[in-house]
Protein backbone atom coordinates (compact mmCIF):
# COMPACT_ATOMS: atom_id res chain seq x y z
CA UNK A 1 0.00 0.00 0.00
CA UNK A 2 1.43 3.58 -0.80
CA UNK A 3 0.91 6.93 0.35
CA UNK A 4 1.09 8.31 -2.62
CA UNK A 5 -2.03 9.47 -4.51
CA UNK A 6 -3.63 6.53 -6.92
CA UNK A 7 -5.37 7.79 -10.28
CA UNK A 8 -7.06 4.50 -10.40
CA UNK A 9 -11.28 5.16 -11.05
CA UNK A 10 -13.62 3.23 -9.55
CA UNK A 11 -13.55 -0.48 -10.23
CA UNK A 12 -10.48 -0.36 -11.06
CA UNK A 13 -7.59 -2.91 -9.27
CA UNK A 14 -6.31 -0.52 -6.71
CA UNK A 15 -4.08 -3.07 -5.68
CA UNK A 16 -1.41 -3.45 -8.55
CA UNK A 17 1.02 -6.09 -8.62
CA UNK A 18 4.10 -4.63 -6.26
CA UNK A 19 1.60 -2.19 -3.96
CA UNK A 20 0.16 -5.24 -1.94
CA UNK A 21 0.36 -5.48 1.97
CA UNK A 22 -0.88 -8.52 3.21
CA UNK A 23 -4.27 -8.05 4.38
CA UNK A 24 -5.80 -9.57 7.56
CA UNK A 25 -9.42 -9.58 6.82
CA UNK A 26 -11.94 -10.43 9.75
CA UNK A 27 -15.22 -11.73 9.33
CA UNK A 28 -14.14 -12.67 5.73
CA UNK A 29 -16.21 -16.16 5.61
CA UNK A 30 -19.41 -13.49 5.48
CA UNK A 31 -21.28 -12.07 3.07
CA UNK A 32 -19.50 -8.56 2.67
CA UNK A 33 -16.37 -9.85 3.87
CA UNK A 34 -16.18 -12.71 1.68
CA UNK A 35 -17.26 -10.60 -1.57
CA UNK A 36 -14.02 -8.53 -0.70
CA UNK A 37 -11.62 -11.20 -0.47
CA UNK A 38 -12.78 -12.66 -3.52
CA UNK A 39 -13.11 -9.50 -5.23
CA UNK A 40 -9.59 -8.33 -3.98
CA UNK A 41 -7.36 -11.43 -5.37
CA UNK A 42 -9.59 -11.57 -8.61
CA UNK A 43 -8.15 -8.16 -9.08
CA UNK A 44 -4.51 -8.43 -7.48
CA UNK A 45 -1.42 -9.62 -8.84
CA UNK A 46 0.72 -12.37 -7.94
CA UNK A 47 2.20 -10.72 -5.06
CA UNK A 48 -0.88 -10.57 -3.16
CA UNK A 49 -1.50 -12.20 0.61
CA UNK A 50 -4.70 -12.14 2.11
CA UNK A 51 -5.38 -13.81 6.02
CA UNK A 52 -9.07 -14.51 6.57
CA UNK A 53 -10.13 -14.66 10.50
CA UNK A 54 -13.32 -15.94 10.86
CA UNK A 55 -14.91 -17.63 13.94
CA UNK A 56 -17.92 -19.18 11.64
CA UNK A 57 -20.65 -18.32 13.73
CA UNK A 58 -23.91 -19.47 11.98
CA UNK A 59 -23.54 -16.67 9.31
CA UNK A 60 -19.65 -17.03 8.60
CA UNK A 61 -19.65 -19.82 5.69
CA UNK A 62 -16.63 -21.51 5.02
CA UNK A 63 -18.51 -22.26 1.38
CA UNK A 64 -18.52 -18.64 0.15
CA UNK A 65 -14.48 -18.81 -0.12
CA UNK A 66 -14.39 -22.45 -1.75
CA UNK A 67 -13.40 -21.03 -4.79
CA UNK A 68 -10.05 -19.75 -3.54
CA UNK A 69 -8.93 -23.09 -1.85
CA UNK A 70 -5.80 -23.80 -2.73
CA UNK A 71 -4.90 -20.28 -3.99
CA UNK A 72 -1.19 -20.03 -2.20
CA UNK A 73 -2.24 -16.31 -2.12
CA UNK A 74 -5.17 -16.91 0.67
CA UNK A 75 -4.94 -18.37 4.09
CA UNK A 76 -7.44 -18.87 6.47
CA UNK A 77 -7.62 -19.29 9.97
CA UNK A 78 -10.74 -19.88 12.20
CA UNK A 79 -11.01 -18.01 15.09
CA UNK A 80 -12.07 -15.20 17.14
CA UNK A 81 -11.03 -11.30 16.86
CA UNK A 82 -11.36 -10.98 20.82
CA UNK A 83 -8.62 -13.58 20.97
CA UNK A 84 -6.07 -11.21 20.98
CA UNK A 85 -3.08 -13.57 21.46
CA UNK A 86 -4.45 -15.26 17.85
CA UNK A 87 -4.93 -11.62 16.26
CA UNK A 88 -1.27 -10.65 17.63
CA UNK A 89 0.34 -13.71 16.05
CA UNK A 90 -1.17 -14.03 12.76
CA UNK A 91 0.02 -10.19 12.53
CA UNK A 92 3.60 -11.10 13.31
CA UNK A 93 3.63 -14.45 11.53
CA UNK A 94 1.98 -12.82 8.43
CA UNK A 95 3.56 -9.38 8.12
CA UNK A 96 0.59 -7.73 8.73
CA UNK A 97 0.71 -4.79 6.51
CA UNK A 98 -3.29 -3.59 6.93
CA UNK A 99 -6.62 -4.96 8.97
CA UNK A 100 -9.93 -4.76 7.34
CA UNK A 101 -12.28 -5.60 9.95
CA UNK A 102 -15.88 -6.97 8.78
CA UNK A 103 -16.42 -8.96 11.75
CA UNK A 104 -19.77 -8.50 13.63
CA UNK A 105 -23.08 -9.70 14.75
CA UNK A 106 -25.18 -8.01 11.68
CA UNK A 107 -28.91 -8.85 12.21
CA UNK A 108 -30.91 -6.17 13.60
CA UNK A 109 -33.69 -8.94 14.78
CA UNK A 110 -30.88 -11.06 16.74
CA UNK A 111 -29.94 -7.97 18.31
CA UNK A 112 -33.12 -7.95 19.68
CA UNK A 113 -33.93 -10.99 21.08
CA UNK A 114 -30.19 -11.90 22.03
CA UNK A 115 -27.98 -8.83 22.77
CA UNK A 116 -25.37 -10.61 24.50
CA UNK A 117 -23.27 -11.86 21.90
CA UNK A 118 -23.38 -8.29 19.98
CA UNK A 119 -21.47 -6.31 22.80
CA UNK A 120 -19.02 -9.65 22.89
CA UNK A 121 -18.14 -9.57 19.20
CA UNK A 122 -18.91 -5.77 18.23
CA UNK A 123 -17.52 -4.27 21.38
CA UNK A 124 -14.96 -5.86 23.25
CA UNK A 125 -14.14 -8.12 20.05
CA UNK A 126 -13.10 -4.45 18.47
CA UNK A 127 -11.34 -3.90 21.61
CA UNK A 128 -9.24 -6.92 21.32
CA UNK A 129 -8.04 -5.89 17.92
CA UNK A 130 -7.56 -2.92 18.04
CA UNK A 131 -5.23 -3.88 21.30
CA UNK A 132 -3.52 -6.61 18.80
CA UNK A 133 -3.25 -3.88 16.04
CA UNK A 134 -1.32 -1.45 18.25
CA UNK A 135 1.01 -3.23 19.69
CA UNK A 136 1.81 -4.83 16.02
CA UNK A 137 2.23 -1.26 14.81
CA UNK A 138 4.49 -0.35 17.48
CA UNK A 139 6.83 -3.46 16.69
CA UNK A 140 6.98 -2.51 13.01
CA UNK A 141 9.75 0.08 10.87
CA UNK A 142 9.25 3.03 10.61
CA UNK A 143 8.28 2.72 6.65
CA UNK A 144 5.63 -0.24 7.48
CA UNK A 145 4.58 1.88 10.22
CA UNK A 146 3.51 4.81 7.96
CA UNK A 147 1.99 2.35 5.53
CA UNK A 148 -0.14 0.35 8.02
CA UNK A 149 -3.97 0.98 8.34
CA UNK A 150 -6.62 -0.72 10.32
CA UNK A 151 -9.82 -0.19 8.20
CA UNK A 152 -13.65 -0.28 10.47
CA UNK A 153 -16.29 -1.92 8.44
CA UNK A 154 -19.33 -0.02 10.19
CA UNK A 155 -22.91 0.24 9.69
CA UNK A 156 -25.80 4.09 9.06
CA UNK A 157 -27.48 2.36 11.21
CA UNK A 158 -25.35 4.30 14.05
CA UNK A 159 -26.80 7.38 12.70
CA UNK A 160 -30.23 6.30 14.13
CA UNK A 161 -33.21 7.55 12.14
CA UNK A 162 -34.39 10.09 9.21
CA UNK A 163 -37.36 12.02 8.48
CA UNK A 164 -39.03 11.59 5.21
CA UNK A 165 -35.67 14.61 3.56
CA UNK A 166 -32.24 14.95 4.72
CA UNK A 167 -29.16 12.36 3.98
CA UNK A 168 -26.64 10.70 6.97
CA UNK A 169 -23.38 13.01 6.72
CA UNK A 170 -20.20 11.96 7.97
CA UNK A 171 -21.25 15.05 10.89
CA UNK A 172 -24.22 13.50 11.50
CA UNK A 173 -24.21 12.49 15.63
CA UNK A 174 -24.59 8.89 16.35
CA UNK A 175 -27.78 7.79 17.73
CA UNK A 176 -28.59 4.07 17.68
CA UNK A 177 -31.83 2.93 18.39
CA UNK A 178 -31.07 -1.02 18.28
CA UNK A 179 -28.83 -2.85 19.98
CA UNK A 180 -26.74 -3.73 17.15
CA UNK A 181 -26.70 -0.18 15.85
CA UNK A 182 -25.23 0.79 19.55
CA UNK A 183 -22.85 -2.22 19.89
CA UNK A 184 -21.47 -1.10 16.03
CA UNK A 185 -21.24 2.65 17.46
CA UNK A 186 -19.57 1.73 20.32
CA UNK A 187 -16.77 0.01 18.61
CA UNK A 188 -16.90 3.46 16.09
CA UNK A 189 -16.22 5.08 19.19
CA UNK A 190 -13.23 2.81 20.35
CA UNK A 191 -11.77 3.15 16.33
CA UNK A 192 -11.68 6.98 16.73
CA UNK A 193 -10.28 7.05 20.43
CA UNK A 194 -7.68 4.83 19.25
CA UNK A 195 -6.22 6.74 16.69
CA UNK A 196 -6.75 10.25 18.72
CA UNK A 197 -5.26 8.34 21.40
CA UNK A 198 -2.45 6.54 20.53
CA UNK A 199 -2.12 7.58 16.39
CA UNK A 200 -3.06 4.37 15.24
CA UNK A 201 -3.90 4.70 11.70
CA UNK A 202 -7.57 4.08 11.02
CA UNK A 203 -10.24 4.28 8.90
CA UNK A 204 -13.90 4.12 8.93
CA UNK A 205 -16.22 3.24 6.50
CA UNK A 206 -20.47 3.43 7.17
CA UNK A 207 -22.69 1.90 4.50
CA UNK A 208 -25.91 1.42 4.00
CA UNK A 209 -27.96 -2.11 3.29
CA UNK A 210 -26.09 -4.34 0.98
CA UNK A 211 -27.33 -6.66 -1.47
CA UNK A 212 -25.41 -9.43 -3.60
CA UNK A 213 -24.27 -13.12 -3.76
CA UNK A 214 -23.28 -15.22 -0.49
CA UNK A 215 -25.81 -13.00 1.75
CA UNK A 216 -27.36 -14.79 5.34
CA UNK A 217 -30.84 -16.22 3.81
CA UNK A 218 -32.32 -14.63 7.36
CA UNK A 219 -31.38 -11.06 5.23
CA UNK A 220 -34.45 -9.71 2.74
CA UNK A 221 -33.81 -10.50 -0.37
CA UNK A 222 -32.79 -14.03 -0.05
CA UNK A 223 -35.26 -14.63 2.51
CA UNK A 224 -38.24 -13.20 -0.33
CA UNK A 225 -36.02 -14.80 -3.12
CA UNK A 226 -36.13 -18.50 -1.13
CA UNK A 227 -39.80 -18.40 0.59
CA UNK A 228 -41.44 -17.31 -2.58
CA UNK A 229 -39.94 -20.41 -4.12
CA UNK A 230 -40.93 -22.78 -1.16
CA UNK A 231 -44.37 -21.30 -1.68
CA UNK A 232 -43.99 -19.47 1.71
CA UNK A 233 -45.52 -16.62 2.89
CA UNK A 234 -43.32 -13.15 1.82
CA UNK A 235 -43.96 -11.56 5.32
CA UNK A 236 -43.28 -7.55 5.15
CA UNK A 237 -42.67 -5.64 8.47
CA UNK A 238 -45.62 -2.95 9.52
CA UNK A 239 -47.26 -1.04 6.86
CA UNK A 240 -43.90 -1.89 4.63
CA UNK A 241 -43.00 2.11 4.45
CA UNK A 242 -39.55 1.75 6.26
CA UNK A 243 -36.78 3.09 3.54
CA UNK A 244 -33.61 2.04 2.95
CA UNK A 245 -30.24 2.74 0.69
CA UNK A 246 -29.07 -0.50 -1.12
CA UNK A 247 -25.65 -0.91 -2.66
CA UNK A 248 -24.47 -3.58 -4.24
CA UNK A 249 -21.57 -5.78 -2.20
CA UNK A 250 -19.46 -5.28 -5.21
CA UNK A 251 -19.56 -1.42 -5.35
CA UNK A 252 -19.48 -1.73 -1.33
CA UNK A 253 -16.22 -3.64 -1.82
CA UNK A 254 -14.42 -1.24 -4.44
CA UNK A 255 -14.77 1.57 -2.44
CA UNK A 256 -13.27 -0.48 0.94
CA UNK A 257 -10.33 -0.77 -1.74
CA UNK A 258 -10.19 3.11 -2.58
CA UNK A 259 -10.81 4.08 1.13
CA UNK A 260 -7.73 1.78 2.27
CA UNK A 261 -5.44 2.72 -0.77
CA UNK A 262 -5.87 6.32 -0.59
CA UNK A 263 -8.40 7.16 2.30
CA UNK A 264 -7.04 10.14 4.86
CA UNK A 265 -5.86 8.81 7.99
CA UNK A 266 -8.27 9.04 10.72
CA UNK A 267 -11.34 10.23 8.27
CA UNK A 268 -14.68 8.64 8.24
CA UNK A 269 -16.37 7.87 4.58
CA UNK A 270 -20.06 6.88 4.11
CA UNK A 271 -20.53 4.41 1.49
CA UNK A 272 -24.18 4.38 -0.42
CA UNK A 273 -25.88 3.37 -3.56
CA UNK A 274 -28.37 6.61 -3.40
CA UNK A 275 -30.80 4.05 -4.25
CA UNK A 276 -33.68 4.62 -1.51
CA UNK A 277 -36.39 1.77 -1.68
CA UNK A 278 -39.32 1.22 1.01
CA UNK A 279 -39.40 -2.64 2.18
CA UNK A 280 -42.38 -3.19 0.53
CA UNK A 281 -41.27 -2.10 -3.37
CA UNK A 282 -38.53 -3.70 -2.36
CA UNK A 283 -40.12 -7.12 -2.20
CA UNK A 284 -42.28 -6.18 -4.78
CA UNK A 285 -38.96 -5.24 -7.06
CA UNK A 286 -37.89 -9.21 -6.25
CA UNK A 287 -41.00 -10.80 -7.08
CA UNK A 288 -41.29 -8.87 -10.01
CA UNK A 289 -38.06 -10.68 -11.51
CA UNK A 290 -39.03 -14.11 -9.66
CA UNK A 291 -42.60 -14.18 -12.29
CA UNK A 292 -39.83 -13.09 -15.06
CA UNK A 293 -36.82 -15.36 -14.17
CA UNK A 294 -38.44 -18.46 -12.26
CA UNK A 295 -42.56 -18.07 -12.94
CA UNK A 296 -44.78 -19.70 -10.17
CA UNK A 297 -45.94 -23.51 -11.42
CA UNK A 298 -49.13 -22.67 -10.18
CA UNK A 299 -49.23 -19.52 -12.31
CA UNK A 300 -50.01 -15.94 -11.17
CA UNK A 301 -47.75 -13.83 -9.39
CA UNK A 302 -45.56 -14.27 -5.95
CA UNK A 303 -47.27 -10.83 -5.66
CA UNK A 304 -49.81 -13.27 -3.87
CA UNK A 305 -47.80 -14.16 -1.44
CA UNK A 306 -46.92 -11.12 0.34
CA UNK A 307 -48.41 -10.54 3.99
CA UNK A 308 -48.01 -7.59 6.31
CA UNK A 309 -46.71 -9.01 10.27
CA UNK A 310 -46.47 -6.93 13.28
CA UNK A 311 -43.03 -4.13 12.95
CA UNK A 312 -40.65 -5.27 14.92
CA UNK A 313 -39.96 -2.93 18.31
CA UNK A 314 -38.16 0.48 17.45
CA UNK A 315 -38.03 0.02 13.49
CA UNK A 316 -35.80 2.92 12.15
CA UNK A 317 -38.22 4.61 9.74
CA UNK A 318 -35.71 5.51 7.07
CA UNK A 319 -31.87 5.46 6.09
CA UNK A 320 -30.31 7.28 3.09
CA UNK A 321 -26.55 8.13 2.77
CA UNK A 322 -24.72 11.10 1.53
CA UNK A 323 -21.60 9.35 -0.23
CA UNK A 324 -20.43 12.82 -1.55
CA UNK A 325 -17.22 12.82 0.72
CA UNK A 326 -16.02 10.10 -0.81
CA UNK A 327 -17.30 11.06 -4.32
CA UNK A 328 -15.08 14.26 -4.21
CA UNK A 329 -12.29 13.20 -2.33
CA UNK A 330 -11.50 10.01 -3.72
CA UNK A 331 -13.94 9.64 -6.87
CA UNK A 332 -15.51 6.58 -5.65
CA UNK A 333 -19.19 5.70 -7.15
CA UNK A 334 -21.55 2.83 -7.65
CA UNK A 335 -20.86 1.08 -10.77
CA UNK A 336 -23.92 -1.03 -10.39
CA UNK A 337 -27.68 0.62 -11.09
CA UNK A 338 -30.16 -0.78 -8.61
CA UNK A 339 -32.29 -3.02 -11.02
CA UNK A 340 -29.31 -4.15 -12.85
CA UNK A 341 -27.57 -5.15 -9.23
CA UNK A 342 -30.85 -6.78 -7.76
CA UNK A 343 -31.87 -8.31 -11.38
CA UNK A 344 -28.12 -10.70 -10.83
CA UNK A 345 -28.72 -11.00 -7.39
CA UNK A 346 -32.17 -12.63 -7.81
CA UNK A 347 -30.20 -15.14 -10.77
CA UNK A 348 -27.38 -15.71 -8.24
CA UNK A 349 -29.86 -17.31 -6.17
CA UNK A 350 -31.56 -18.88 -8.65
CA UNK A 351 -28.03 -20.19 -9.73
CA UNK A 352 -27.06 -21.45 -6.64
CA UNK A 353 -29.68 -23.11 -4.65
CA UNK A 354 -26.94 -25.89 -3.47
CA UNK A 355 -25.14 -23.10 -1.83
CA UNK A 356 -28.97 -21.95 0.19
CA UNK A 357 -29.25 -25.49 0.72
CA UNK A 358 -25.65 -26.40 2.18
CA UNK A 359 -26.68 -23.58 4.56
CA UNK A 360 -29.88 -25.01 5.38
CA UNK A 361 -32.82 -24.13 7.52
CA UNK A 362 -31.18 -21.98 10.74
CA UNK A 363 -34.61 -20.43 10.91
CA UNK A 364 -36.18 -20.49 14.34
CA UNK A 365 -39.54 -18.46 13.98
CA UNK A 366 -39.82 -14.89 14.19
CA UNK A 367 -36.85 -12.91 15.31
CA UNK A 368 -37.22 -9.44 16.28
CA UNK A 369 -39.79 -9.33 18.65
CA UNK A 370 -38.12 -8.85 22.19
CA UNK A 371 -38.28 -12.41 23.61
CA UNK A 372 -35.30 -13.44 23.81
CA UNK A 373 -32.46 -12.48 26.76
CA UNK A 374 -33.80 -10.56 29.65
CA UNK A 375 -37.29 -11.38 28.75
Amino acid sequence: MSNAQSTASPGENVYDTGNVPTLLVTGGAGFIGSNFVLQTLARAGASARIVTLDKLTYAGNADNLASIEGDARHAFVRGDIADRALVAELLRAHDVGAIVNFAAESHVDRSIDGPGAFVQTNIVGTFELLEAARAHLSRLEKTAAAAFRFLHVSTDEVYGSLPETGLFREDTPYAPNSPYAASKAAADHLVRAYHHTYGLPTLTTNCSNNYGPRQYPEKLIPLVVLSALAGKSLPVYGDGLNVRDWLYVGDHCDAISVVLERGAVGRTYNVGGASERSNLDMVRAIVGILDVMHPRESGGSYADQITFVADRPGHDRRYAIDASRLRDELGWKPAHTFDDGLRATVAWYLGNRDWCERIGDRARGRLGLGKGEGS
